[in-house]
């Protein structure tokens, strides 16, 4: 009875989301580092799949959407730094929900220039974080738009 209950909530969740906005938004932040006149770019691994990802998550009630990149990037990976207001570009993808729905997911990405990464963070035993070349980490995630903003991203 609870797996039937359990599915059940899953496609509520799943039409909900799909019903009540044309598509989700999340908040990322491009975390990066100057190294001479070239950037590194931080990735983390995602918790299920373990890819390559930028930090990122969901609207926060009373915060800017570039506070919410700023937040995540804490977060998932520790990061402490000067996050710009304005977004980089967007891209999208596929966002596995409970149940194995897919939804299809828009990303607004904000540039943050880290200034360290604490040890210590809320996420710390669930993902792995790792500095890139620019070139490096965008052959590292899976999105062909996010490749693009990692490629052309010049800070």
């Amino acid at each position: 009875m609870s797996a039937i209950l359990e599915r059940w909530n899953s496609a509520a969740e799943y039409f909900s989301l799909m019903v009540s906005r044309p598509t989700p938004l999340q908040y990322a932040a491009l975390c990066y580092r100057k190294s001479g006149n070239c950037a590194e770019v931080l990735l983390i691994t995602s918790r299920g799949s373990g890819r390559w990802i930028l930090p990122k998550g969901w609207a926060m009630k009373n915060t800017s959407d570039f506070g919410t990149a700023a937040s995540e990037a804490f977060e998932e990976a520790g990061v402490v730094g000067r996050i710009g207001p304005s977004a980089l570009g967007t891209y999208q993808f596929r966002k596995w929900m409970r149940g194995g729905l897919p939804v299809r997911c828009t990303v607004q990405v904000y540039p943050l220039e880290v200034e360290r990464l604490e040890d210590d963070y809320p996420e710390k035993d669930e993902r792995q974080r790792q500095w890139f070349s620019v070139e490096e980490a965008a052959g590292k995630v899976d999105e062909p738009e996010l490749q693009s903003l990692i490629r052309d991203f010049c800070p």
